[in-house]
């Protein structure tokens, strides 16, 4: 599958991917002040590490140098070009936020949503 990424400037990539890290942040403090799964975050620069109740981890990275956003999770390692407004797997095409909240359900047990920053 080939992706037509949307050209962004160095500066626009680390404005949309830290927005995609602040998103996720926010989503993790919401799931933990509603009470829904226990996951602890720690960010380092452009990393962000979830770690959940069960001891597993997903690692979300910036590649500043690729332009991309990086996944790794009990399932697999996902790489994320932004096209058209949206971050997509460079061979699915599947979005990030769905990719993540698929991920996310499967290690906390219990489903967990995750959405884009609006």
């Amino acid at each position: 599958m080939t992706l037509d990424p949307t050209p962004l400037t160095d500066a626009d990539y680390h404005t949309r991917a830290h927005a995609v890290l602040a998103a996720v942040e926010a989503r993790v403090d919401q799931l933990l002040q509603d009470d829904v799964v226990d996951i602890d975050t720690h960010r380092t620069g452009g990393l962000l590490e979830l770690s959940f109740p069960n001891g597993s981890k997903i690692i979300i990275n910036t590649q500043p140098p690729l332009h991309e956003i990086w996944l790794a999770a009990r399932s697999g390692g996902y790489h994320y070009k932004f096209v058209q407004g949206r971050w997509l797997d460079t061979r699915t095409a599947q979005e990030f936020f769905d990719a993540l909240s698929a991920c996310a359900s499967e290690q906390a047990g219990r489903p967990v949503r995750f959405d884009a920053p609006a």
